[in-house]
Parts: structure tokens; sequence; C-alpha cells
């Protein structure tokens, strides 16, 4: 089977083509290898792609509509996993163009481009950020979710908006997976335990936004692709309604929104507490005001996820931060 994976160089992207690659699958990739983080982690996990004669790869942005459909019309694909965004909630704030050009625009010529080409599946990143105000916690995939609080936010929703039409017009079968703050080796640069484990191996302060007050549900990226996975062949349709509990499926389209997270809500200063024993260094905390745009609080509700694939996080997050410290410790070595 062919699958395109675009942002195939992210974090999850890399992740989510290794783990395809293991299975068998032919894989493309597509990735801008845009300078938002250090492009040479980015280059480094697309040198481990381009060892696997069944992954090829593109460089390009998605808003080359040309290119972009030429490349799925040649792929010819079954499946289109589509991963590639411009992240960040607090750059958002500040650059909030980038993000209507990458994950608006860009994101409409991938639902356009595999309706033309007769996708069988599309699946699509949307984020926990979504559910923005909302108070019902854990979150379902059924809440209300009219409260973003940042840009970036917004633009996952208007994705979600965008994909429903798609699917209602043209009958194309999309999974929205809402992901919940994915942690693990190979991670962003942008992100908490990246930052916390730099700032601490450097004796450099580090910024603790709301006090430490604030809980995510941190989920680790090996139980995030597996989820993936699971959904890959699991194709929304009519004839699933009522099957299950609390199901998101649309009533008028092959459209499914789906949390994956660990279910489990942890401290943020008990997650430093854990990167300082993995260390065995203490941080330098910089107690700052909650930011513009961040929410105190995240917790998935995953049992729709587990109904229909039978996923079961597996990973600790004790254990996956010495995974990401180990990881860190030896790439940074060798770079």
């Amino acid at each position: 089977m062919k699958i395109l994976v675009t942002g195939s160089s992210g974090f999850i992207g890399f992740h989510l083509s290794q783990l395809l690659l293991k299975k068998g699958y032919q894989v493309h990739g597509i990735d801008s290898m845009n300078s938002y983080y250090d492009v040479k982690l980015k280059k480094a996990r697309l040198n481990i792609l381009n060892k696997s004669k069944k992954f090829s790869f593109t460089k390009i942005t998605l808003q080359n509509d040309k290119k972009l459909k030429n490349i799925i019309k040649k792929f010819k694909p079954k499946i289109v996993v589509h991963l590639a965004a411009q992240a960040g909630v607090r750059y958002s704030i500040h650059e909030p163009r980038v993000y209507l050009d990458s994950n608006i625009d860009g994101t409409f010529n991938i639902i356009e481009a595999s309706h033309r080409n007769n996708v069988k599946h599309l699946i699509m990143a949307s984020s926990s950020s979504v559910y923005g105000a909302n108070r019902n916690i854990p979150f379902k995939e059924i809440d209300k979710t009219e409260t973003q609080l940042s840009i970036y936010a917004a633009t996952k929703k208007a994705n979600e908006s965008m994909a429903h039409a798609y699917s209602n017009l043209w009958k194309i079968p999309i999974t929205m997976l809402r992901f919940f703050t994915v942690y693990g080796p190979w991670g962003r640069p942008d992100m908490a335990l990246f930052k916390f484990t730099k700032g601490i191996i450097n004796r450099k302060p580090i910024d603790i936004y709301n006090k430490g007050k604030m809980y995510r549900d941190f989920t680790y990226i090996d139980d995030v692709v597996n989820g993936i996975f699971l959904l890959l062949n699991k194709i929304p349709n009519k004839t699933q309604s009522g099957k299950y509990k609390n199901d998101s499926l649309s009533n008028v389209a092959p459209f499914r929104i789906l949390n994956i997270g660990n279910k489990k809500k942890i401290l943020l200063l008990d997650f430093l507490k854990e990167i300082e024993t993995g260390l065995n260094k203490k941080a330098i905390k910089n107690f700052k005001p909650l930011q513009k745009g961040d929410v105190k609080k995240t917790l998935s509700n995953i049992e729709l996820l587990k109904s229909i694939t039978g996923y079961r996080p597996k990973t600790n997050y004790k254990k996956g931060i010495n995974q990401f410290i180990q990881w860190y410790k030896n790439y940074y070595k060798k770079n």
C-alpha cells in the first residue's frame, strides 16, 4: 500500500513514516523543511528515512498547489496522512499570517488534491487546542468547540470545518485527529520537554508559565503513531452510525473526529521534577503569568478511539521523559 505523509520531517510525521516503513508500506514524504526550528534536526530525521528503499521525498510547501497535485497524481496513494502545519500557540500570536498561509491554504490544497485523486482515506491532524476554554474535563470529541484561545487553535478548528464540508460534498472519508501534547525522542525544540532539558543542562533559567499551576495530557510519541497506524483502515462511513457510544461520526458525511491522548493529567511541575531527576540537576525556575493563548489544563477522553481500534497508551510519562533525555544526550553528543 502507498501512503503519503505530509510533514514527514516533522516530529510526528517522522515517527509515523518510520513505523509505516517498518510495517512494509511504501511512503512518500512531503515537507517544506522551513526554519521555524532547527533545520538540522529536520534533516537528521529525513536522512534516517532516506535509508529505506520504500521511502521517497519531495521538498515542497503545501501552498504550491500545482506541484502538490502532480505529486499525488503520480504517486497514487491510497491513504494520505496530513500532519504538516505551522505549529506553536505563542508564535501564532505574533505571526498570524504564517498560520493562515500554511494551515488554511495548505490544508485546503491537500483536501482538494485528495478529492481529485480519489484517496480512500484522508487522515488529518487537528489539536487539543481546539477545545480552548471548554470546561468539560476530560474533553470529548462531541463537546462544543467554539472558544479557541489562539490563532493556531482557530486555524485547526477551521480545518475541521473545511474538511467536514468537503467530506459532505464529495463523500471523502476523513478522520480528524486531536493530538494531546505529544512528546518524546526527536521532539520539537519549541516544546516544554525540549526547552526544559536544554535549559537545565546548560544551567539557564527556564520559563514556567502560570507559576506552574497547569496540567497537560502528555502523550508519548510511540503511542500517538500507533494510534494513527491502527486507524489506517478504520474508514468512517454511514453504516457505523450508532455502533459506538458518544461517536463523533457526522450524520451527513463519512467524517469523524478522534482524540489521541494518554488519559492522564500531569502537573507541569511534576513533569519538570522528573526531568530534573533524569538529569540529576536542578532547574533555575523563572515563574511567569499565564501567556496569551494558553490553556490551563488539557485532558483527553479516548474511549471512542479505544472502541474503534483497541488503542491503549502504554508509556508512563516518567519512562517517556527518560527516553527523551537519553536521545537528547546522544543526539547532541554526536552533533
